[in-house]
């Protein structure tokens, strides 16, 4: 139970940093961009699955957590939540860095990764643009810092700002915090091996499985995946599928970051939908022995 806590805590750490760094940002946008700053963002936006494919693929769960947040306030569009979600590798890349996997092999699956992820976002903000139009309506800071209560707006300047930053921040890492601590008390005493085994080689079921196993908002899923597969216990579809549906702690920010419960759910099951289709299709191609 030691490990689980402190295993917990440094989860947590990890991720204070970059939410840090992204709510600076948004209450700099939010106090002194001005309406240029709004306009070129709005712009950029139309860019942002390319950008989030490419740099979610970056092996730290702490991007996907500050994409939550950006896209909870508005700064980013769906399309490059998506993105960054499916991108997201999490712990594969060092373990299999650290097992002397073929260089081909995790170069194939991050490739994979990234065009998947830039795809489905491009294809998401399409829909999200032309479809649905004005029904998607984003949050700003400002009403952020309404439904948490936390005063932030109450502080002028760059203290300020740097304060309101904080008090955010400490919102979600002690979210993250607990959310971790049951998530890791739930591994310890179901064991990586349990949870293996619900996958093993089964065609179709192991995509579905290996998805809702990725869906777990911990590193434990990346590592539980990763090394199933290179124990050969996995069958490459179901690989991908879940570590393309696995994006860290993002799922946990964004669910507790943006009060659109219905949205949150609709993302939730596009990146479900799409990492389960995209191993099911990719798993039928000889290139991964």
């Amino acid at each position: 139970m030691w490990d689980v806590i402190v295993d917990s805590i440094l989860d947590t750490l990890r991720i204070i940093p970059f939410l840090y760094v992204t709510y600076l940002l948004m209450e700099w946008l939010e106090h002194a961009a001005g309406k240029k700053m709004e306009l070129w963002m709005r712009e950029a936006k139309q860019f942002g699955p390319l950008a989030g494919g490419i740099l979610g693929v970056i092996p730290q769960c702490g991007f996907s957590a500050a994409i939550s947040s950006l896209y909870a306030g508005g700064i980013v569009t769906a399309g490059t939540l998506l993105a960054v979600f499916l991108s997201t590798s999490d712990e594969m890349l060092p373990i299999m860095i650290g097992a002397q996997a073929p260089a081909g092999l995790i170069m194939k699956i991050l490739l994979v990764k990234v065009v998947v992820a830039v795809i489905a976002g491009f294809i998401l903000d399409f829909i999200s643009n032309q479809i649905l139009g004005k029904q998607h309506r984003h949050e700003h800071i400002h009403e952020l810092c309404e439904d948490s209560h936390c005063h932030c707006h109450d502080h002028k300047g760059a203290g300020g700002i740097a304060l309101s930053a904080l008090v955010h921040t400490s919102q979600i890492a002690g979210f993250i915090l607990l959310a971790s601590f049951i998530l890791n008390t739930v591994v310890l005493y179901v064991g990586e091996d349990r949870l293996g085994s619900l996958i093993l080689n089964r065609p179709v079921i192991g995509e579905l499985i290996a998805g809702l196993i990725g869906l777990i908002p911990n590193c434990a899923a990346s590592v539980v995946i990763t090394e199933l597969y290179l124990s050969g216990t996995m069958r490459a579809g179901a690989m991908l599928s879940g570590l393309l549906v696995g994006s860290g702690v993002g799922l946990l920010v964004l669910f507790r970051a943006n009060r659109n419960m219905k949205r949150n759910f609709q993302v939730l099951g596009i990146l479900y939908g799409t990492g389960v289709v995209a191993g099911l299709i990719l798993g039928l191609f000889p290139v991964w022995g």
